[in-house]
């Protein structure tokens, strides 16, 4: 099979990895050419553009980092789109732009999933990321074979936007996990807990998660290299607030947690791990989790 992926950045680069890995005929786009070399030495074949992708591949997949580039990429596919190709965009975006894409490759004859992933950069090399999927039934189980080279959790959440919804309400429990657990944190290194044993005791209590078990130890060991960066986040919790809005629900935890990561940006941590976080905490306690 056939398959092409544009966006090679932190996850569409080790999605593709996986792909040559379980052994799919795979096709590359991205603006910097550095990742496409690298890909290409490893079997991948290059594309100039995505028309190019388009024009090569039975099963087409994409991982942008903005909304516009999603808008971009996906009217630049549609215009080399043909029956029975299948489309799936594993992007964060707004339900909207993935039925916009979708509508516009239907009128080619091709089909369109929103297929949002989730579980980081060490999920794709592990090959365990989590998929949400919004579209057509026979569009998912023809493109679930590629699913399967980097994800484990793979779902059909329901029609198209479906898996978009899906993966906002992720987002939007990452956000402010996040910053529970930046204050949680602090709080407690404040009245003198050894973080480690919080994280060890905590981490299979109730008021343990994910993000918990994912960003106390990097507070401990000082560690804000950008695997989600939190601009990325914000970016996120951006398309969250939009999205509540135009459905009139109130997101109060999730505005707290928009306006600590706008915070963090502005205090120039945009680039840095959404672990970073943990400092506009610090700074107000005077104290510092970890790293003695």
């Amino acid at each position: 099979m056939e398959v092409g992926f544009i966006g090679l950045g932190k996850m569409g680069r080790p999605m593709s990895e996986r792909l040559l890995a379980a052994g799919f005929a795979l096709h590359v786009h991205n603006r910097a050419r550095g990742a496409v070399d690298d890909l290409v030495a490893k079997g991948a074949k290059a594309a100039n553009s995505p028309r190019e992708i388009a024009e090569r591949a039975e099963i087409v997949l994409s991982a942008l980092p903005t909304p516009q580039s999603v808008d971009e990429v996906y009217g630049e596919l549609a215009a080399a789109a043909r029956k029975g190709q299948v489309y799936a965009d594993c992007s964060t975006v707004s339900l909207q732009l993935s039925r916009r894409c979708a509508d516009l490759l239907r009128k080619k004859g091709a089909a369109f999933l929103d297929a949002p992933v989730s579980g980081g950069p060490g999920g794709a090399q592990a090959g365990t990321l989590t998929v949400m999927v919004g579209g057509d039934q026979a569009a998912f189980e023809h493109a679930l074979p590629v699913f399967r080279a980097f994800g484990k959790n793979i779902r059909l959440c329901g029609p198209t936007g479906a898996g978009q919804a899906v993966k906002l309400v992720n987002q939007l429990l990452v956000g402010v996990h996040t910053a529970a657990i930046a204050e949680a944190a602090v709080f407690g290194a404040r009245l003198g807990a050894d973080p480690q044993i919080v994280l060890e005791v905590l981490g299979t209590s109730f008021g343990g998660s994910t993000m918990m078990t994912r960003n106390m130890p990097r507070f401990i060991s000082r560690d804000f290299k950008p695997a989600t960066p939190v601009k990325l986040l914000l970016k996120d919790l951006g398309l969250i607030h939009d999205e509540a809005k135009g459905a009139n629900v109130p997101l109060l935890l999730g505005s707290v947690a928009e306006q600590r990561f706008l915070e963090a940006v502005g205090r120039g941590h945009g680039d840095e791990d959404m672990a970073v976080l943990v400092r506009l905490w610090e700074e107000a306690a005077g104290t510092t989790v970890g790293g003695h």
